[in-house]
């Protein structure tokens, strides 16, 4: 993702990661080390935003990030919660189960996976690089690996790779003579497998991992570790539909291929890839299989803001045969020259209804209709509109009436907006407090004293961050928004974030101008109540006690009934 800084302060922004959007609203503090989408709702810290995007625990995030930055780790296990070490014996059972199938592959068992890869073309090298393997008739061989190995009963049940005998008599494995093929996250590890069946009649052809503490299917693109750094140099992904399509293509030279791991693609895959780039070729099986699963992708596409081209290769080839028998750079041009995915839906349409009548045109239009709404930007699909029209040979009039009947204008959700202003002097002190442990300990004892405290907008905010100070602790930014509320943790990143503070950064003379400016309303308070109840007394006839109000009042120091100063930024 790309992130733009704003100006001279450490503020950054870009569109969100997490949701679909055209407007920027993902924002990142370099100061504070903490990022908040103020459409979707997103927000945390460093080990958060690594938790969320990779699928980690927090352990995990920790453990990663601290691998990038050169910081060992203490390795004792008391130091992980029950979970993390599930989920570190799951991710060690699937690379000892790597490092079997590979094995499995290279030895005399492997003859006969061997000569189906042989058949299909797949070189020695990129057998090697995608990690590619057998799994053994017998169906122990994971068993005896992984029982010989020390794993638990649990771990082994939860892992995905071996199953338990109907009769709890043991174990067997999940992949029996097939293929395999291992799945990774987005850092590289194998999470998961698919299996193809070698045998003839053995169904299902592909069988997959189940989900697991370690993977979830619906959020992992096959081949994405490898193919991410391509789809940013090209800016654009190819996405196909199968294993040995991804392998073909890649190893053509064409690098930046995906496909969905044995699932119809999801919203969740759409958005990992989205991180990388907004554009992407759907180039799936020309059987009508692959088109229905070319038309429903290119729904969850056009949901996420995705810019999409549909290839359709000459000679009814699928991508694995096409880059074999034509070569990367005819793969390339035709990548090049794909259409826009509405001209595919036409083209599709056409057998559906009558061309060569005005009425079977409008109906191909309406067909397609949906799918231009479901285009984020209002332009863009005005613009789509006119072109399809054009395409189909209908009345420009006929189209806009259509459109404005059925596309409205759809607007990006965001956040609610806080109901209360928030003022320059919260602001001002809010961000004082946060990073000045002087400022606290001289401006709260008086700040606790102030009744305007309670009419404060961020009232809540301040209380625990005085709280916070009396526990006599450390804090910052990361402790204050742990324990606040969703709506209050909402208000806090939009008092730090908001446009209002770009200025330089309040310090403790602005703090102490701040606290006067509240007191000084504090005795204005007190001094607009008494002259009410001078008035009241007045009105009632009772000029004893009007009189008594009245010297109470001249009694107060002339320096409350003066006009006060406002600091800096103060409206």
């Amino acid at each position: 993702m790309r992130l733009k800084r704003l100006g001279a302060t450490q503020r950054y922004v870009g569109l969100c990661p997490f949701h679909s959007e055209k407007t920027p609203s993902f924002n990142v503090h370099g100061n504070r080390q903490f990022y908040k989408c103020f459409g979707c709702g997103a927000g945390g810290d460093v080990f958060k935003f690594v938790q969320e995007i990779e699928g980690l625990s927090f352990y995990e995030a920790l453990k990663l990030l601290a691998e990038r930055a050169g910081i060992p780790l203490p390795r004792r296990s008391e130091y992980t919660d029950a979970e993390t070490r599930l989920r570190a014996a799951i991710f060690q059972m699937h690379e000892l189960a790597a490092e079997s199938f590979r094995a499995s592959l290279r030895g005399p068992v492997g003859a006969e996976a061997r000569a189906y890869l042989d058949k299909r073309g797949v070189t020695p090298e990129q057998v090697e690089a995608f990690g590619l393997g057998y799994a053994e008739r017998i169906g122990q061989t994971l068993v005896r690996l992984f029982q010989n190995q020390g794993f638990t009963p649990e771990q082994l049940e939860q892992g995905g790779l071996v199953l338990k005998r109907q009769d709890g008599s043991g174990y067997f494995d999940r992949f029996r003579n097939r293929l395999t093929f291992p799945i990774q996250n987005e850092s590289g590890k194998v999470i998961a497998f698919a299996g193809r069946a070698l045998a003839p009649g053995d169904e299902p052809k592909y069988i997959n991992s189940p989900e697991t503490p370690i993977y979830r299917k619906s959020y992992v693109l096959y081949n994405l570790h490898r193919a991410k750094d391509a789809i940013r140099k090209e800016e654009r992904s190819v996405l196909v539909e199968g294993y040995m399509d991804v392998i073909g293509v890649f190893g053509s030279g064409v690098r930046e291929v995906v496909a969905s791991c044995g699932t119809a693609l999801t919203t969740q895959q759409v958005q990992a890839l989205k991180r990388h780039a907004e554009r992407i070729v759907v180039n799936f099986d020309p059987d009508a299989a692959g088109a229905n699963a070319a038309e429903r992708s290119i729904q969850i596409l056009l949901g996420e803001g995705m810019h999409i081209r549909v290839l359709g290769l000459e000679g009814g080839l699928d991508p694995d045969e096409f880059c074999k028998e034509r070569g990367a750079e005819a793969y390339r041009q035709a990548l090049n020259k794909a259409n826009g995915y509405f001209y595919w839906l036409s083209d599709r349409a056409r057998g559906k209804f009558d061309m060569r009548t005005a009425e079977g045109r409008v109906a191909d239009f309406q067909f397609l209709l949906p799918s231009i709404q479901r285009l984020t930007d209002k332009l863009e699909r005005m613009a789509v509109a006119n072109d399809v029209a054009g395409y189909l040979g209908v009345d420009s009039g006929l189209v806009l009436e259509h459109f404005r009947k059925a596309a409205g204008d759809r607007k990006e959700r965001t956040l609610a907006t806080p109901d209360e202003p928030v003022r320059y002097v919260e602001r001002a002190l809010l961000s004082l407090l946060l990073d000045d442990a002087e400022a606290r300990a001289q401006l709260i004892p008086r700040l606790r004293c102030l009744p305007a405290v309670e009419q404060f907008a961020a009232r809540r905010i301040f209380q625990t961050l005085i709280a916070l100070h009396d526990s006599g602790a450390p804090f910052g930014f990361a402790e204050l928004d742990a324990r606040l509320e969703d709506s209050d943790r909402d208000r806090l990143a939009r008092m730090l974030l908001g446009s209002e503070t770009e200025g330089e950064d309040p310090a403790l003379p602005d703090g102490e101008e701040c606290l006067r400016l509240l007191e000084a309303q504090r005795g204005e308070g007190e001094i607009a109540a008494l002259r009410g109840r001078i008035r009241e007394a007045e009105r009632a006839g009772n000029l004893e006690e009007a009189l008594r109000l009245t010297r109470e009042l001249d009694r107060m120091p002339s320096s409350r009934r003066r006009a006060v100063s406002r600091p800096r930024g103060v409206q």
